[in-house]
């Protein structure tokens, strides 16, 4: 069977139309789905009879089933999701004073074989289709009976390598006539997929790009982040200045401070120089432990000396605020948890 969330509003209306149905059923089913968040077809009580006979027997509503949910001591909530296959996701839902930002899972696992993300050495299963993306937006909401209002494509997977479904589910996301949760409140982050960047600088979307960059030269990143060896900082560099150059948008570069690794002041300038004069911000980030990790977190008076140096030399640069930490919600720190793992 097919998942109703698969589709956007367009081709919602298309499936209709080869039902034998109206075109605007598929806004009834759209509104029913992702504003009055209903689980059921048959609570579509404004469709007849028979056509939700029809939709129980085309269609599936692919309701994720929570596994686990943790609360940390910052109110942090992380969620283990069934995604209906004998897998399991994670995602991550997290209270800023602008709103609930949601940090969503795009792949089963990971290829990209990072050293500080828990993700690594856990077997790649398939990339999530748009509807399982979104569904978990859905789920949350469903559970917090409350509305998101931002979404990070930072979970487990890289979103550039299942690039067509994250854009499809960025589509639906954004629908004014659904969730409504415009581009600018969505952030996407890549491990440096180069060809993905200048493709996704081309769609001209209002969405945040975050550059997850953790070194100033190829040698340690490389050490750190494996897609450095296909796609060296120079590339990474030219495909984030052709971006800057088509949006006109600010990129977000990812650091993740290390101790004695990539945290020193040489480090620091090294970085000015390599993003001097570029449209950006720096987003410092204290590593977080990993089981079987190599990397420990900087000092805090590493973390603020760096980004003060930053700061002093024109690079804009602030230090992300540590979330869920106790429970394994931070970054880096989600994983694939299931009984296949």
């Amino acid at each position: 069977m097919k998942n109703i969330k698969e589709y956007n509003l367009d081709e919602l209306q298309e499936e209709m139309l080869a039902l034998g149905e109206k075109k605007y059923r598929a806004e009834q089913i759209f509104k029913w789905i992702y504003v009055e968040k209903i689980k059921e077809f048959d609570e579509m009580t404004n469709l007849s009879i028979e056509l939700r006979e029809k939709l129980k027997k085309e269609y599936t509503m692919c309701n994720f089933k929570i596994l686990k949910k943790q609360e940390a001591s910052d109110g942090t909530k992380k969620y283990l999701f069934d995604v209906l296959d004998g897998n399991a996701i994670e995602s991550v839902l997290m209270e800023y004073h602008h709103g609930k930002t949601i940090c969503v899972s795009s792949q089963i696992g990971c290829k990209m074989g990072c050293k500080f993300c828990a993700s690594t050495g856990i077997k790649f299963i398939r990339s999530l289709t748009c509807g399982e993306i979104v569904e978990q937006v859905l789920a949350v909401e469903q559970d917090i009976g409350d509305k998101i209002s931002n979404i990070v494509f930072m979970g487990i997977g890289e979103p550039f390598d299942n690039y067509e479904n994250v854009m499809r589910a960025i589509k639906i996301l954004n629908n004014q006539k659904g969730l409504n949760i415009g581009a600018r409140h969505i952030s996407i982050s890549t491990s440096g997929l180069v060809p993905m960047i200048y493709k996704f600088a081309d769609e001209e979307l209002q969405c945040t790009l975050s550059i997850s960059l953790h070194a100033t030269n190829d040698e340690k990143r490389s050490k750190m982040m494996p897609i450095n060896n296909r796609y060296n900082i120079e590339e990474l560099m030219k495909a984030c200045k052709y971006y800057i150059e088509k949006t006109n948008k600010r990129i977000s570069f990812e650091y993740a401070l290390a101790k004695d690794n990539n945290d020193n002041l040489n480090d620091a300038k090294e970085l000015v120089k390599l993003l001097k004069g570029m449209l950006c911000h720096v987003n410092l980030i204290p590593i977080n432990k990993i089981e079987n990790g190599d990397y420990v977190k900087s000092t805090n008076e590493n973390i603020i000396k760096f980004r003060d140096y930053l700061n002093a030399n024109g690079i804009v640069a602030t230090i992300r605020r540590e979330l869920g930490s106790d429970i394994d919600a931070a970054c880096g720190q989600l994983r694939r948890k299931s009984l296949k793992e």
